[in-house]
């Protein structure tokens, strides 16, 4: 699957755009499935580590330097920290309290973006970013080849680092404390110092996956903070499913490809279509939807 995804931007060069955005768009949906599916913690306030992100990589190259490499790891490092101050706010109450609290995280940093317009360009975006060649050698070009090999390779890395992660024993004990806290608990788990450092990673991941659209691009608004932004997360988990790391690529891939299709096709009406996708995954569900033989037997 990764061999494909790096030939993609060679072999249709046109649609190396749509592969960048894509490949942004799963690596932010397996930040959140490291919370949310090997967790057990629900956001609805994931943007605010992806803008912030973003926000950070664009600052940079604009005030401090261009490099994008630097800039990547600068931002990934700052989103990081702000993932771990943010965890406190997750360590007590239930799934509708964080629901809340991360949500409203999400909402004063949109906030705050939008009234420092000295700083971020408020409403109308951080504009005027431009990026150094990647590792000096490749330029990034208009037609997006350079931006998605770069956005590959990051995601790559990553992935590879989060799929050790959930795998090891460290991992395991994220799973016990998905599924019953309490227990966790009692065997000695310490739960407070694991919730920290998985919001933590989640976070950088996110930070990661903000910087590589505001590099690509050259381009920060509000709109890496929108709600809108938290939602869309959301909704690729459920069609992906939660748990495991392909899932987030794989409701990318199904989400974005829906979403281009459907707006060419019915520009006003996208996403009443997307929805009853929604709709028939949480009716009939994902396994029996996508493996017919399941459900359709012989009487």
């Amino acid at each position: 699957m990764w061999i494909v995804a790096f030939a993609l931007p060679a072999l249709v060069p046109s649609h190396a755009l749509l592969v960048n955005e894509i490949v942004i768009v799963a690596l932010f949906a397996m930040s959140l499935d490291l919370i949310l599916g090997y967790t057990g913690i629900v956001s609805l306030g994931h943007a605010a580590f992806f803008g912030f992100g973003a926000y950070a990589a664009a600052l940079f190259a604009k005030l401090v330097m261009p490099d994008p490499t630097v800039g990547l790891v600068v931002a990934t490092v700052l989103t990081g920290a702000l993932g771990a101050v943010a965890s406190i706010t997750i360590l007590r109450g239930t799934d509708l309290t964080r629901l809340m609290v991360t949500l409203g995280t999400a909402l004063l940093l949109l906030e705050l973006a939008n009234k420092l317009d000295w700083l971020t360009g408020g409403a109308d975006g951080l504009q005027g970013v431009v990026m150094a060649p990647v590792l000096g050698q490749f330029e990034f070009d208009l037609f997006g080849k350079t931006a998605a090999w770069y956005s590959l390779a990051v995601t790559l890395i990553l992935f590879f680092l989060m799929r050790r992660l959930v795998h090891s024993p460290f991992g395991a004990t994220l799973k016990a404390i998905r599924d019953n806290r309490l227990r966790a608990m009692a065997i000695g788990i310490p739960v407070a110092s694991r919730l920290v450092t998985i919001y933590t990673v989640a976070a950088a991941v996110a930070g990661a996956a903000g910087a590589l659209l505001a590099q690509t691009t050259g381009f920060a608004s509000l709109d890496v903070l929108a709600f809108d932004r938290s939602a869309d997360v959301m909704l690729l988990l459920v069609i992906g499913g939660v748990g495991w790391l392909y899932g987030g690529i794989a409701g990318a891939i199904v989400f974005k490809l829906l979403q281009t299709w459907l707006s060419s096709v019915t520009p006003q009406y996208w996403m009443f279509w997307i929805g009853l996708l929604l709709v028939l995954l949480v009716l009939v569900g994902r396994d029996r939807l996508f493996k017919p033989r399941t459900w359709l037997r012989k009487t």
